[in-house]
């Protein structure tokens, strides 16, 4: 499993650099525009993804900030928020390579935001849903790309392994 969730760290660092090259290519206006998304606009989407995976990276770890709501703004400006995203990146990849199986099948115990709930699972499938999330709101900023009339983005699993990620394959 270890090799699994390192694979999904190096394919979430590149998706995400498709999305943040695609969203460079925009408009301020374009980059703001809400197009039906959950979080309406891509630089909301954006923002949200990076929101979630402070708070969870916080969980996992101990360590970072971590929002108190899922919707907070924490860059208004693009080029901001890739770096930010980027070294958020950085920092997933760097911690999914010192996991071992051991933390993986342990319980560890958080607080949700929405509804302060204190839960207490296995790591393993709250890492699984970790990069479920962002592969569900990729897809919405694809959606929003493809709706301001912007080329379609290829952002399969498949496609990384067999372009950028053939060391996993």
């Amino acid at each position: 499993m270890l090799r699994h969730y390192r694979m999904f760290a190096a394919y979430n660092r590149w998706a995400n650099a498709q999305v943040y090259a695609a969203a460079a290519e925009l408009s301020d206006a374009e980059f703001r525009s809400d197009r039906g998304a959950f979080f309406g606009s891509l630089h909301r989407t954006l923002n949200h993804l990076l929101v979630a995976d402070r708070i969870w990276m916080k969980r996992f770890t101990g360590t970072g900030e971590a929002p108190t709501t899922l919707d907070a703004i924490l860059f208004d400006e693009l080029d901001a928020l890739a770096a930010a995203r980027k070294a958020e990146d950085q920092r997933i990849t760097a911690w999914t390579d010192r996991l071992d199986e051991a933390a993986l099948a342990a319980n560890f115990t958080y607080v949700t935001v929405v509804q302060p709930t204190e839960i207490t699972q296995p790591l393993a499938p709250a890492l699984a849903h970790f990069f479920n999330h962002q592969t569900h709101h990729r897809g919405q900023c694809h959606m929003t790309l493809t709706a301001l009339g912007k080329p379609s983005l290829q952002l399969d699993l498949l496609y990384f392994l067999r372009t950028e990620g053939r060391e996993w394959m």
